[in-house]
């Protein structure tokens, strides 16, 4: 890779040792312009923190004259190196510094470069040092509000050791406000030993260049469907047949670019696109997302951006279908069909029935409205790309949250019943196996339909066809509580004031309270004789 002066040289292998390796790595959440016009750049506080800190580390080391102090990336996550650029540099620096903010645990490239970092092994210094982390953070803006991610509420941090005022307002604000002047500077001299002393007590090696684009973020708090994984299935220029011209496509198969030479690689278009939808995506190549989208276990809505021309290599050909048939209703496809490129035009019929072939599920099952993101016309300019993608995301998310939404909870278990209760205490059936009724008084215990077990089935006791009501003298009567109106007692049928009825209290209806047991009548009632 070029470097520029004083820039140190990275290769593949690692970290030219000819060269000093930077001290710390700025991590920071880009802040987006304030709608007003003349707005100024938000992000020119973090700038000048940067020259700031790279100041005061060349006043405490002895860095030499040229060598990179530290990092900051200013290319807003945007075009064709800049990933490779961040994964050379988080590789090689020596401390991570990220900045606190709430914008900064919600934004996933901040987490990605979070991972990457913590992929590279810490050891200490000497024997004596205890320390086993390189990560010294800042506080951006005030973080008392707000939780931190798990791997953020591990670090063991004093922030009061900048200053009170930094621990209270943030770094932001000391920044912002003349009154606090003097404390932003003691703030940066003391952040700027602990990046030293971090650095000098922390052997952290060198590590490998990581693919930015497919790494997760440490922070896990997006929600899955605010993610957006973008896959690529297109060639690269090593593998491209001899009729198609390589002026399309890159070293890599998500530096496909079919509208060259308009635009950048489609990857990025589309990426910049959906941020500007509210979502957070990640580009990969489909031959690496292809078998978890199968599998139902994808963890994110998706977008495929398909090269009709890799349909012609039978391994990816089988690919597609193998995802077709899967109904994977959460990755919408889009197909770039440059109709300014002449190999496309001369192909487009070829091209065209191959890819309704391929798909043709996919083709059968969608619905008009969604046409134009995967109809059988291709995308031919990126204006059409433009208008094709915020309706093929949402006919992703939607049916992500869809797929994933939770399924309507079980009925709570119905409410005891005395009644059952009752019928299972006493066997709760007749000896013709039909269950038994306590509350019918025209059937007995055995089922048979009779009260007094006499034969008649008349449902009396004494063979005269009148029904003669239970005696209540023995207050064993279960199931009283469950009447809904009972009439009053003739008083040869009271029971004895020594006996207690245990159902009594719990009758839903009573006449006037004058039960001659009660010993108190409600309100106007009689009392106590």
């Amino acid at each position: 890779m070029p470097t520029g002066p004083g820039e140190a040289r990275v290769t593949d292998r690692g970290w030219d040792e000819d060269d000093a390796r930077p001290y710390f790595f700025l991590s920071y959440a880009h802040t987006p312009k304030a709608g007003a016009r003349g707005a100024s750049d938000p992000n020119h506080w973090v700038r000048q923190l940067y020259r700031d800190l790279c100041e005061a580390v060349l006043q405490l080391t002895t860095v030499p004259d040229g060598a990179a102090v530290g990092f900051m990336d200013e290319s807003m996550h945007q075009g064709e190196l800049w990933a490779e650029r961040l994964s050379d540099e988080l590789a090689s620096c020596r401390v991570f510094v990220p900045l606190y903010s709430p914008r900064y645990f919600n934004s996933v490239p901040c987490g990605q470069e979070w991972h990457a970092f913590t992929r590279r092994q810490v050891y200490p210094a000497n024997l004596d040092s205890e320390r086993t982390s390189g990560i010294v953070p800042v506080l951006w803006a005030p973080m008392s509000r707000y939780r931190l991610p798990n791997v953020a509420g591990e670090l063991q941090f004093n922030h009061a050791s900048f200053g009170p005022e930094y621990a209270t307002e943030g770094l932001y604000a000391l920044m912002k406000l003349s009154y606090f002047r003097a404390a932003y500077e003691l703030a940066v001299h003391r952040l700027a030993a602990r990046i030293v002393q971090v650095a000098e007590e922390t052997v952290i090696p060198v590590g490998r260049r990581l693919e930015f684009n497919t790494l997760p973020s440490a922070f896990n708090v997006t929600a899955p469907t605010k993610q957006l994984r973008i896959s690529v299935l297109a060639y690269h220029q090593g593998e491209l047949p001899d009729d198609r011209s390589p002026d399309y496509y890159g070293e890599r198969r998500t530096d496909w670019h079919p509208y060259r030479p308009v635009g950048t690689p489609i990857a990025q278009h589309a990426a910049r696109l959906a941020r500007q939808l509210g979502f957070q995506p990640t580009v990969h190549e489909f031959d690496e997302e292809v078998e978890s989208i199968i599998g139902g276990s994808a963890e994110a809505p998706g977008l495929l951006l398909l090269d009709r021309w890799a349909l012609r290599d039978p391994r990816r050909r089988e690919l597609v279908r193998r995802f077709d048939r899967s109904d994977a209703t959460w990755v919408s496809i889009l197909e770039p069909f440059n109709g300014d490129d002449p190999e496309c035009g001369e192909r487009a019929d070829e091209l065209g029935e191959l890819s309704d072939e391929t798909l043709r599920i996919t083709r059968r099952a969608s619905r008009p409205s969604f046409l134009g993101a995967t109809g059988p016309t291709g995308l031919h300019t990126l204006e059409d790309f433009d208008d094709a993608l915020p309706r093929a995301a949402m006919k992703a998310k939607y049916a992500f949250e869809g797929r994933t939404r939770a399924e309507p909870e079980e009925p709570p278990p119905p409410r005891p019943s005395l009644r059952d209760a009752f019928r299972r205490a006493g066997g709760g059936y007749g000896p013709d196996g039909a269950p038994v009724d306590p509350f019918d008084e025209d059937q007995d215990a055995d089922g048979s339909g009779r009260t007094n077990g006499n034969g008649n089935g008349s449902g009396n006791g004494n063979g005269n066809g009148r029904t003669t009501r239970r005696s209540r003298t023995n207050g064993d009567d279960p199931y009283r509580e469950q009447t809904p109106y009972r009439e009053q007692p003739s008083h040869r049928e009271q029971p004895s004031h020594r006996e207690h009825d245990p159902y009594r209290e719990q009758t839903p209806y009573r006449d006037d309270g004058d039960e001659p047991d009660d010993g108190m009548a409600p309100l106007g009632g009689r009392g106590p004789r």
